[in-house]
């Protein structure tokens, strides 16, 4: 072991004491600055990926749209389905209505889906929390579990639902009636802005409630891989002809995607700075030991020590607080992102925190996701800026003259 180390380690770890007080309070504070800027990211990520993860499920991967109705759908469909990666092909509708059940009102979002197709562009067997996706017809409808509990249905309970074509029918001074459906099955997400405001029901009953006829407002695509979504769209772009034109669900969704991303720089940006102030206390007190030990730096240079090596010693330093903080920063945010669920029921005892979760965030609990090149950077970040932490006191250690230290008094 080379002895610029073994004094490094000396200093850190002094015999007759485990460890000593600079250096506890050193680790600590990288490990506190590193454990949370991990556990902001991961919980970031995983907001990102599960609301990427529901709305790409849930809104296709790619649409074809005309900027209206369109009449004839089967072209549309046999050119998207001659493309390698596409899974699944099929016509939507989309609107607004008015429903009730024992006179309490909502106003959902609805999505017809086409119950003829070979395989439904929603995966439905994900979602479903009763019911199964072949008992869904023209009579029948999907709520969303937060919809269906703010109306009080449930699975086989009868709606209303009042379409925008009754008010075309009274201008024309025609009545046209509420139909009323069965709730077949409830689906639930996990991401409450869909599960408390949507509805599915079937294409044609979809093109009855708006009165499309046989049309429909685009076509869905479901791929094999959503990560090809460009790509695919791109290759329909090439052979469609305007009006008609395809988008992915990041188009769509661009400024939700957009603010997620700003939110997670923002907040490792904040976080960032807990690991500097950790270093600027490396520095500080390694600062002070080379003023402490003047005189033992001016031996070790009357002895013969290079001046890099004498620099060495305090950098080794700051390096070691640096790994060590880092690992155990790991540790900690590991720890504490797995018991996440307990930990917040704990601090918000007092309040109903799964609620306020559901309210503001669109969660039932805090959602994490796992990216190595987080951990990645941020052990490497927490590791460069210890060492360099030890580079001033290194510094003005390298700088002393061995006469100079040995008269310091």
């Amino acid at each position: 072991m080379p002895w610029y180390l073994y004094l490094a380690l000396k200093q850190l770890f002094p015999s007759g004491r485990l460890v000593s007080l600079f250096c506890v309070v050193s680790v600590i504070g990288v490990t506190l600055g590193v454990a949370v800027l991990l556990i902001v990211q991961s919980v970031m990520n995983g907001f990102g990926k599960e609301i990427r993860d529901k709305l790409a499920d849930t809104d296709g991967h790619v649409r074809i749209q005309g900027g209206g109705i369109l009449y004839q759908t089967w072209p549309l469909v046999e050119m998207a389905e001659q493309i390698d990666g596409v899974e699944a092909v099929s016509p939507y509708a989309e609107g607004m209505v008015m429903m009730m059940h024992r006179n309490i009102p909502a106003f959902p979002f609805v999505r017809g889906v086409d119950v003829f197709g070979d395989e439904p562009i929603v995966p439905f067997d994900k979602y479903l929390r009763s019911g199964k996706f072949e008992d869904l017809d023209d009579e029948t409808v999907f709520l969303g579990a937060g919809l269906a509990a703010s109306i009080g249905a449930y699975a086989g309970s009868t709606v209303e639902v009042y379409s925008p074509l009754m008010l075309e029918k009274l201008k024309k001074d025609e009545v046209l009636l509420p139909r009323e459906l069965t709730v077949a099955g409830i689906f639930e997400t996990g991401y409450n802005e869909i599960d408390a405001n949507t509805m599915i029901v079937t294409l044609r009953l979809m093109q009855e409630l708006y009165g499309l006829n046989d049309g429909a407002h685009g076509v869905a695509l479901r791929l094999k891989n959503r990560d090809d979504a460009v790509k695919v769209a791109n290759q329909l772009n090439a052979q469609l002809q305007p009006p008609y034109s395809a988008t992915t669900w990041l188009d769509r969704n661009s400024a939700m995607l957009s603010v997620l991303v700003l939110e997670k720089t923002v907040m490792s940006f904040i976080i960032l700075f807990i690991v500097l102030v950790a270093a600027f206390s490396i520095a500080s007190s390694l600062y002070t030991a080379v003023v402490r030990k003047t005189r033992e730096i001016g031996l070790l240079g009357a002895m013969g020590a290079r001046s890099r090596h004498t620099a060495a010693i305090f950098c080794l330093q700051g390096m070691i607080i640096g790994v060590v903080g880092s690992l155990l920063g790991v540790g900690f945010a590991l720890l504490a992102l797995h018991y996440r669920v307990n930990i917040i029921d704990a601090i918000t005892a007092a309040t109903d925190s799964r609620d306020m979760m559901i309210r503001f965030y669109k969660f039932r609990e805090p959602p994490v996701h796992y990216e190595a090149t987080d951990f990645v950077l941020t052990v490497a970040f927490a590791l460069v800026v210890s060492t360099l932490a030890g580079l001033i006191p290194a510094w003005f250690a390298a700088r002393l003259k061995p006469a100079d230290a040995l008269r310091n008094e």
